[in-house]
């Protein structure tokens, strides 16, 4: 199938109920202009299977859609090709999606890509598109900055994670205090002492919502010492 014969799928499969809420719940966060059908997410996820072998031409078509969930759909096959692809073929894929980020335009988007596209294509080489990405005036930009590191946590590294979140720790979105205390919180449940130093470093000055997601597992005591910097 080519991209438009998915899109008329996609479209049939819409749900009003689910779009309307959808769409209420996403446009607390930065959504407003976002059109959603009202597909879940285990339905993107099955159709993105079926359609895996989706050439990347009309993986572009999908991701340059204003429907939400068929751009969420194109980042998906990306995802599983990607996994599957060898070197040259995944160059082509992570340069394709930086092309491509004024697309990748909401935080789910952001979350179900960037580990497994930026994060797996970077965790042998060098780091520093995740520092230019970090600097954008592009919110999503920077999420995907964050975010992609989690490939690296997960691989025990954590170095480009609390840089990162160094260099974030001042910036005026919501939407990336969370990102970025999800970040640090991931890194505390691998290993908590590198974490502790990075919070004895920066507790005072954290934005108070980083700062909550980072400490989500923490003790009640704990959690209340680093709020209050003591």
């Amino acid at each position: 199938m080519n991209a438009q014969q998915i899109q008329h799928k996609v479209r049939s499969l819409a749900d009003p109920a689910v779009a309307a809420s959808a769409a209420r719940f996403f446009r607390k966060e930065h959504a407003q202009a976002d059109v959603f059908l009202g597909l879940r997410a285990a339905t993107l996820h099955r159709l993105s299977k079926e359609h895996r072998e989706l050439p990347i031409n009309e993986i572009e078509t999908l991701l340059r859609s204003g429907i939400h969930e068929e751009r969420m759909l194109a980042l998906l096959i990306l995802v599983i090709a990607f996994r599957k692809a060898k070197d040259a073929a995944r160059k082509e894929m992570y340069d394709f999606y930086l092309v491509n980020t004024k697309h990748v335009n909401n935080w789910d988007l952001v979350d179900a890509s960037a580990p497994s596209l930026i994060g797996a294509y970077l965790i042998d080489k060098s780091r520093k598109p995740l520092y230019r990405l970090a600097r954008s005036t592009n919110l999503w930009e920077r999420r995907i900055a964050i975010v992609a590191t989690q490939h690296f946590i997960r691989n025990d590294d954590f170095a480009d994670t609390f840089k990162i979140a160094e260099m974030l720790l001042d910036d005026d979105a919501d939407l990336i205090h969370k990102a970025t205390g999800w970040m640090l919180r991931e890194v505390g449940e691998r290993d908590r002492s590198p974490l502790e130093f990075f919070l004895k470093q920066h507790c005072r000055k954290m934005p108070r919502t980083m700062l909550r997601y980072a400490l989500e597992k923490f003790a009640k005591e704990d959690r209340e010492a680093y709020r209050k910097g003591t």
